[in-house]
């Protein structure tokens, strides 16, 4: 069986016979799979009304350590959000009560931004949605096969110097 990726890879092989592309069947497949897994997250993600950054804003809170608080900053670090999106986001989180911002106790300079009771709710209902569009994403790999997988991406992230914190 083939894929678009082999289609591509033939392709390149009449044309430019002189160069290795083999490196293009993974980087490829990663470019497609991230397209088609996206696609399937906004949906999930669009049923509850959300985006998938206001998502992991949510989902980043509530897996912090109880209160379920952080700064601005360190919500950047926890999360897949962008320094840029991180104010966007939360006013409008902010603004659909999902998030609230209040000044620091330890510092009045800063803010720490926390979950609302309908935030919290929101992302504990939304949460298992999310994890069974994933499964269902990857039911074609199995178990072993996601372990499998998941160490060699851990290997190439880290190896890209994407490592926690």
């Amino acid at each position: 069986m083939a894929d678009h990726v082999d289609h591509v890879l033939e392709q390149w092989a009449r044309q430019r016979p002189d160069l290795d592309v083999s490196s293009m069947a993974v980087i490829g497949r990663l470019k497609r799979l991230s397209l088609l897994i996206n696609t399937e997250l906004r949906r999930t993600f669009a049923a509850h009304d959300l985006d998938a950054a206001s998502f992991d804003v949510l989902a980043t809170l509530r897996r912090s350590d109880a209160p379920h608080r952080l700064t601005p900053a360190e919500l950047m670090r926890e999360s897949m959000v962008t320094s840029g999106a991180i104010t966007q986001r939360l006013d409008r989180l902010e603004g659909r009560g999902l998030v609230t911002r209040m000044p620091s106790a330890s510092d009045g300079r800063s803010v720490v931004v926390s979950l609302t009771d309908e935030g919290r709710s929101l992302i504990d209902r939304v949460l298992p949605d999310h994890i069974a569009t994933q499964s269902r994403l990857l039911a074609a790999v199995g178990p072993e096969g996601c372990d499998d997988l998941a160490g060699v991406l851990r290997d190439l992230l880290e190896s890209l110097g994407d490592k926690r914190g």
